[in-house]
Order: C-alpha cells, then sequence, then structure tokens
C-alpha cells in the first residue's frame, strides 16, 4: 500500500447531510495506471489552444449541465509571459487530467473540459472553485482584487499552485494576499489537517516537482527545484467562521502531476499516483463539505 493509501478506491457518495462513504478495494491504483497508458500528449510550449488530445470526454445529464462541478483556471495577467510565470502554466492538460479522474473515481458530477474566466467576468459567480498556477509575476487590477474578495467571501474557493523560493512567495502575497485580505492572518496547514487526510492518508505534506526536475533527480531525494525551496508550504486564510477560503501550494507543483502523468511512468508512479491526485480529490471533496 503506497503512503496516500491508494489501494483505496474512491466511491464518494453525498448524502443528504453531504457526507462522503469511501469504499475499500484496489481499484483505483490499477485504473490510473491503466488510462495513464493512454493520456500523455507531449511538453507544451507557449500557451496552447484548449484540447482534449485523446482523454476520454463524456456528457453529463440533459438539464443538468450547470449543476457540475467545473475546474475554474483564473486567467491573469503577468509580468513575464512564460510557463511557470503565467496563467496557462500547465494548461490544458492538467485541467482536463484531473477532471477526468474526479469523474473516473468519485461520484461527483464534473464538466469535461473545465473553464477559463477573468475575476472580473460576470459569470464568476457560477465557479465556487477557483484555480491559479504559476504566479511568481501576477499583476492583479484593483478591480480584480475586489471581486476575487467578493468571491471568496460568498462562499468561493482559490486553489493556488506552482511557485518556488521565498521572492515569489513575497510577490504573490504583496500582490495578491495583503491587498485581498490585508488583515486576514495566513497560516501554514500542519500535516494532522483534514486536507491531507479527508479521503486519502497523506503521511506527511507532499512536494511535487516538474517532471522533468524529478527525471533528473530520480533517487537522490531531491524534490525541491530551488535552494530556498526545500520545505514544501500549504498556506491558508480563513473567514471568521473557520472555513478555508484560499490554500496557496508553495514549493511544489501539483498541476505538473496532473498534466504530466503520461510523460514519465516513474514520475506517475512516484508523483502523480501517490500524491498529486490524491491530495486534489482531498483538497476538492474537503472544501465541497466544509
Amino acid at each position: 500500500m503506497s503512503e496516500s493509501g491508494l489501494r483505496v478506491t474512491l466511491i464518494p457518495t453525498p448524502s443528504p447531510r453531504g457526507a462522503w462513504v469511501l469504499l475499500l478495494g484496489g481499484l483505483l491504483g490499477v485504473l490510473f495506471a491503466a488510462e495513464a497508458q493512454a493520456q500523455g500528449r507531449g511538453v507544451r510550449r507557449g500557451p496552447p489552444a484548449f484540447s482534449r488530445g485523446n482523454v476520454p470526454t463524456w456528457t453529463l445529464p440533459s438539464g443538468f449541465e450547470q449543476d457540475v462541478f467545473t475546474f475554474a483556471r483564473v486567467r491573469y495577467t503577468s509580468t513575464m509571459d512564460r510557463t511557470s510565470y503565467a496563467w496557462w502554466t500547465d494548461y490544458p492538460d492538467a485541467d482536463v487530467n484531473l477532471s477526468w479522474r474526479l469523474h473516473q473515481v468519485t461520484a461527483l458530477a464534473v464538466a469535461p473540459d473545465g473553464h477559463v474566466l477573468e475575476l472580473t467576468d460576470p459569470e464568476l459567480a457560477r465557479y465556487p472553485f477557483l484555480f491559479m498556477s504559476g504566479v511568481p509575476a501576477i499583476v492583479l487590477r484593483e478591480a480584480e482584487v475586489v471581486a476575487l474578495r467578493r468571491h471568496l467571501l460568498s462562499g468561493g474557493f482559490l486553489l493556488v499552485d506552482d511557485f518556488w523560493g521565498e521572492r515569489p512567495w513575497a510577490h504573490f502575497e504583496r500582490e495578491v494576499l495583503r491587498r485581498v485580505f490585508p488583515d486576514r492572518p495566513v497560516e501554514e496547514l500542519p500535516p494532522e489537517h483534514p486536507i491531507f487526510h479527508f479521503v486519502f492518508h497523506l503521511k506527511e505534506k507532499p512536494q511535487i516537482p516538474n517532471v522533468y526536475h524529478a527525471t533528473r533527480y530520480r533517487g537522490t531525494g531531491i524534490t525541491w527545484e530551488v535552494e530556498d525551496g526545500k520545505t514544501p508550504h500549504y498556506r491558508a486564510v480563513r473567514d471568521e467562521r473557520g472555513r478555508l477560503l484560499l490554500l496557496a501550494c508553495h514549493n511544489t507543483d501539483l498541476g505538473d502531476g496532473w498534466e504530466e502523468e503520461m510523460t514519465n511512468p516513474d514520475y506517475f508512479a512516484e508523483f502523480s499516483e501517490p500524491k498529486a491526485y490524491p491530495l486534489a480529490i482531498n483538497i476538492i471533496l474537503y472544501v465541497l463539505t466544509h
């Protein structure tokens, strides 16, 4: 059994009280390994046009197309328009693969293609779960700051991923956190927080490098991409009732674990299957039920 307990097949079934039922088995790892054989789509350079590649798709029940979980990625401005520094980092592969896995192994009704939108989009309220990736050079207009604050305080949640080192953190804290929530503390989630155990049990807060870094340093124990990024951080902001408004995954790259699941089978076995997907499922199901 892996450290995340991937011999537990996730089949969450919402009860009237919003609980989730787990059924034991060995199916999840088998499904992931088998499907990964068909999903590799190569390296992306620049902001790509949306494509599912050969990732399976599915239809939603007629009349319920809007009553689904949608992985919504925020399109923002940055001072450097390149991967790891722009809104399209890991797009669209990460979005498509994670949506497929959620559809495949949970009882969530999931939109197959995800969605990309700006914070000032009039339809923002339709997407309670937001995702940002590659934020070391993010720049927000005041209207975006106001819209994001309103959205999160109205029941929304923001997951931030894939930025490494102290300078990128300082920039994100100054440009986003202190402007959106100037008076709210930022707290480090401890390893015992339910985010790391809600469905899959993670023995430690995972650090997931990009696939090329992982391949280069395989077997050395080095999973950090920069010298001042050796420790993974999961930092949260809460509202007055304790609900998570925002989770920033710093010194780690969950998105590459989804995007590159087929690029290297060792990467899939070491990072995608036991860490990136379990943690994503934990986060999503936790924030949907809390």
